[in-house]
């Protein structure tokens, strides 16, 4: 059974086939989704998408790109103001469809304001701990600043997309946190991160897509789906020396705990 921790079934490259594929799924093994908002619209897109397939799970935050993104919310309706949508996204956290914070974290490949980034993330961890819910953390380039702040505040969550080294990956899971495993560990290229499949115990590892985007081989550079998490599961069963049921059961039973869902 699959179950993909990190996909965002709102963006605009499902708009002609999101309720047929949405609907496809169950059919094909997915048993669970947590479907990340970007910021306010994407989160309330995603509940209503929640009410209509209850298979799918709600992650609600303000991710850093759209601070400067021109078509986010966070500046279409509040003028670059993150702090003024966050108050608004706050009462999202009381439905029970809503089972994180995020996509939440530090993003330094773009031009965006390092420390708007760090104060937003910041805000959002302490959100998080207040309404007892794990975020899902967005890390690219900026590690070292990413992890003093989950060093700082100890949250619970999962470290999306994970691209650090097999030895932080290790410390992470022992603060709590969980490591998610995507496409990209079917690479050629990405022998650091299926290094750090290896060190870890499939106990702490989640499974997601991250889709439309970073599909596994052999659909990689296409648009992925929850159904191809079947890919990633075979490529770390390879790794760990399990079947690829070992692994979507025990990184099924991982999500809901993850998650509170059990």
């Amino acid at each position: 059974m699959i179950f993909d921790t990190h996909a965002h079934y709102t963006s605009h490259q499902f708009d002609r086939h999101r309720d047929e594929l949405l609907s496809s799924l169950p059919q094909n093994g997915v048993v669970g989704i947590v479907d990340c908002g970007v910021d306010l619209e994407s989160a309330v897109k995603s509940l209503e998408l929640s009410e209509k397939y209850p298979f799918l799970y709600v992650a609600a935050g303000i991710h850093p790109e759209s601070i400067t993104d021109e078509t986010a919310s966070t500046n279409t309706r509040f003028g670059g103001d993150w702090r003024a949508e966050l108050v608004e996204i706050e009462p999202l956290y009381e439905n029970k469809r809503v089972v994180a914070v995020g996509e939440a974290g530090l993003d330094y490949h773009w031009e965006i304001p390092k420390d708007e980034q760090q104060a937003l993330f910041e805000a959002e961890i302490k959100t998080a701990l207040t309404h007892d819910l794990p975020i899902i953390v967005h890390d690219r380039e900026a590690h070292a600043d990413t992890y003093a702040l989950l060093k700082k505040y100890k949250p619970k969550g999962v470290v999306h997309c994970y691209s650090g080294s097999a030895d932080d990956a290790i410390w992470l899971t022992k603060q709590g946190l969980y490591i998610g495993i995507g496409g990209v560990v079917t690479f050629k290229n990405s022998r650091r991160l299926q290094e750090t499949v290896s060190a870890l115990p499939l106990e702490r590892i989640l499974l997601e897509t991250d889709c439309p985007y970073m599909a596994p081989e052999p659909f990689r550079g296409k648009e992925n789906n929850s159904a191809l998490i079947k890919y990633v599961a075979a490529k770390i069963a390879e790794i760990k020396g399990v079947t690829i049921s070992d692994v979507l059961d025990i990184t099924e039973e991982n999500a809901k705990t993850a998650f509170n869902l059990a």
